[in-house]
């Protein structure tokens, strides 16, 4: 009897894996957070923020979206860049659904070229999203859509606005009817699949990233030593690393404010991801050219 519930419940019910795909600075992240209506995947103006593949799952009435959010695709020759797009690419491959962004404001046409190189070499259905509708005229939205039509075929084509929400819930439908039936994949509470103690790392980057300028947030990883939950309250220690020690010396600023602002900031989300009250304790240490070093790459998670 209970089989037969569930089998009812779930007759028509579609699910699947949608890769988020583009150029650097697209704006990936924002559109999954938008999705979401939660901070999974952190954002900066910089590109090339997202360093690993972040799952965001998504819970409609009738479907259940499994976001995949990867680096920015591009032509990497070195390092930390190469393995960033190795794992983009590699989630093509886990995609049942692939959703193509495009930046309207600032486009990358080498690497647009790239990524439209790698969706020939596939057989899954790719969507186009036309990002930052708000920042160009309507004429050039216009312009956009047509000519993309004619360069790949498109399932559809959705000029959005990552940032406001503007027709996000209408790409969302157009992804959801184009999915196989199948049961969900996870739990109606699931969020992700990261750990909190991942998101943790990551929002400490973010702030590097949004508070630190020049080369200091591309020679900067994140590392938490320890992640403990207490009564009250959740105590964390973590570790910022940087290549060399006059990039050390700008982030913890002079008497150490730009590490306590860093700090600051990244435990109030923290707290509102956790919803309780957070102590952070951040350390500066140098790991000289770890974005080459393939061992360190490895120990940083990479």
């Amino acid at each position: 009897m209970m089989g037969e519930e569930i089998s009812g419940r779930l007759k028509g019910f579609r699910s699947g894996f949608v890769m988020l795909a583009g150029a650097p600075n697209a704006g990936k992240s924002t559109l999954l957070n938008r999705i979401l209506g939660e901070k999974v995947s952190i954002t900066s103006k910089k590109a090339q923020t997202t360093r690993n593949r972040i799952l965001g799952v998504l819970h409609r009435e009738g479907a259940q979206l499994v976001f995949m959010d990867t680096p920015g695709v591009h032509r990497a020759t070195q390092g930390l860049n190469v393995r960033m797009v190795d794992v983009a690419l590699a989630a093509m491959g886990d995609a049942d659904l692939i959703l193509f962004m495009v930046d309207l404001k600032s486009p990358d046409p080498d690497a647009e070229g790239f990524v439209l190189e790698k969706l020939e070499k596939q057989p899954r259905h790719v969507v186009l999203a036309l990002n930052k509708t708000d920042q160009v005229p309507a004429e050039a939205v216009l312009q956009a859509i047509d000519r993309w039509r004619t360069v790949y075929p498109f399932q559809a084509v959705v000029p959005i606005s990552a940032k406001h929400g503007h027709q996000v819930d209408a790409l969302v439908e157009e992804m959801a009817g184009m999915l196989s039936e199948g049961p969900p994949f996870f739990p109606e509470d699931a969020l992700t699949d990261m750990p909190e103690r991942f998101i943790a790392a990551e929002m400490i980057r973010e702030k590097v990233f949004r508070l630190t300028g020049q080369e200091i947030p591309y020679a900067t990883a994140v590392t938490v030593e320890s992640f403990e939950e207490k009564e009250r309250m959740v105590s964390i220690h973590a570790t910022i690393h940087v290549e060399r020690s006059s990039q050390k010396a700008i982030v913890i600023g002079k008497g150490g404010s730009k590490l306590k602002q860093i700090g600051q900031a990244a435990r109030e989300d923290m707290e509102r991801m956790l919803g309780t009250q957070v102590f952070l304790r951040l350390f500066v240490r140098v790991q000289k050219n770890w974005s080459r070093d393939t061992r360190a790459l490895r120990k940083f998670g990479y």
